[in-house]
């Protein structure tokens, strides 16, 4: 049985002021931790990543909680708990504190230098995932000393950048440690500033490299033209025959024939989110897209399988025309799918398909991810919606996101507890993007946010 429950109003008074004098500890420690490049991708980063998960305990003992580094095959994942009572039920909360790679005359602050300003966090990992993470550790700080009955496990990755390769080893080596009843996952986006939203699904992932080898060095494209093959142009017209790349529509025979359909009621509450289609494509900067209808846009980006091309490498790229034929070329591709999609089921189709069009090219496998689908309905769903209601003012939306978290799959595969994904990070902040930032507002509100959520599922039977 759930321990007593205290009086929510006493708790609100509480939690106001509180939240208003942690705000400089907040920002200090986000600056610290958001200093250290910890890139997951690129190996010579290790001692960073290492680094970054020393601070990262630190942090939780710091705030009273029992904290290590627990090392896998690859980078470790820093693992806390604090119990309250053994009869009290356990939330797991997830965040990654690896980030993307930064820099480049995009960036008009040093990327791995903490600055704000007018409220604004600045620098790589502020909104992905760094400030959304401390945000749920300065609610679980105060949960804990004001007597909300729930033992508080925090699981922080250093590998979601990188696909999380060795996240399910960490799972069950630790599953008998972490127990939880259910899950928190803090490393989605809103709608808009405006419009918060919960994803209950996640597209997967699969990426693949196309190389064709016809030669073993540049040659004069005067002597051998007409007659040598040409690699970049084979791959280009083997990619048009994958896809089409104005529509997007896939070529690849029996692709779409394990897509989960869309439902009706999903549909009405895509369309009911507060998406806005000309806001976002002012935000990502686009001159034009494939389509402006807001149905199609939503069923595009959370909801259909995609093929993407992501570079072509070969040949000559320096200033004017090297007149040569190249002897290789490849492309670097990936597919997101959809629930009920499989990474190796779309391999294979992807794999016989070129074998059949182009059978000298090369398909080498890359990382995968599962697609996720979730419940947006039930008492911990309506749990997170009062949440954000409370912190925020605004009823949340309920949606489907179009990225990937490897982890949550892994989890839903492996701990079997119902998951709720609570973000805080807006479409401008930045994701993965040039100048990432995060702002006290969905810091503050998210401390509040997940304070409320504690209380409400606490009492969950």
């Amino acid at each position: 049985m759930a321990g007593q429950l205290p009086n929510w109003e006493n708790i609100a008074e509480k939690l106001n002021s509180y939240v208003n004098d942690v705000r400089n500890e907040f920002e200090q420690m986000l600056g610290e931790i958001v200093e250290i490049p910890t890139i997951s991708m690129d190996p010579s980063y290790r001692n960073d990543i290492e680094r970054g998960a020393d601070l990262a305990v630190e942090f939780l003992k710091k705030f009273g909680f029992e904290a290590k580094k627990c090392q896998t095959p690859g980078n470790p994942v820093v693992f806390g708990s604090y119990v309250t009572d053994p009869k009290n039920p356990t939330l797991a909360i997830y965040n990654h504190l690896d980030v993307q790679p930064a820099g480049g005359p995009e960036w008009v602050r040093e990327p791995f230098k903490f600055s704000k300003e007018n409220g604004k966090y600045y620098g790589r990992g502020t909104t992905d995932d760094k400030g959304p993470a401390l945000s749920a550790l300065f609610a679980a700080r105060f949960a804990v000393e004001n007597g909300i009955p729930l033992n508080i496990k925090f699981i922080w990755e250093f590998e979601e950048e990188n696909g999380s390769p060795n996240f399910e080893y960490f799972i069950k080596q630790y599953k008998s440690e972490i127990k939880p009843d259910s899950i928190l996952v803090s490393d989605t986006l809103w709608i808009s500033s405006d419009k918060p939203a919960i994803p209950y699904g996640l597209r997967g992932l699969q990426g693949a490299r196309l190389v064709l080898e016809t030669g073993t060095k540049d040659v004069h494209s005067g002597t051998t033209g007409g007659w040598a093959r040409n690699p970049i142009g084979e791959i280009c017209q083997l990619i048009s025959q994958l896809y089409d790349a104005k529509t997007g529509k896939i070529k690849i025979p029996g692709f779409y024939k394990d897509v989960k359909k869309l439902s009706d009621k999903e549909l009405k509450n895509f369309l009911a989110s507060g998406f806005d289609v000309k806001k976002r494509i002012e935000i990502f900067g686009f001159k034009s897209v494939r389509t402006k209808n807001k149905a199609e846009v939503l069923r595009r980006i959370w909801a259909e399988p995609t093929f993407e091309v992501h570079g072509i490498v070969g040949g000559y790229t320096g200033p004017g025309i090297k007149t040569i034929v190249p002897p290789r070329a490849e492309a670097k591709i990936s597919m997101r799918l959809v629930p009920n999609q499989t990474p190796e089921k779309a391999f294979k189709l992807l794999k016989d398909y070129v074998k059949k069009l182009n059978p000298d090219v090369e398909v080498i496998r890359e990382n995968a991810l599962e697609p996720y689908l979730g419940e947006f309905e039930g008492p911990y769903a309506d749990s997170a919606v009062k949440a954000i209601e409370y912190a925020f003012g605004v009823k949340p939306a309920f949606i489907r996101e179009g990225g990937s978290i490897g982890a949550v799959v892994t989890m839903q595969k492996l701990l079997k507890v119902p998951i709720v994904m609570i973000g805080l990070s807006l479409p401008e902040h930045g994701y993965h993007e040039p100048n990432e930032n995060f702002d006290w507002r969905q810091a503050s509100g998210g401390m509040k946010a997940f304070v409320r959520y504690f209380y409400e599922i606490s009492q969950i039977k």
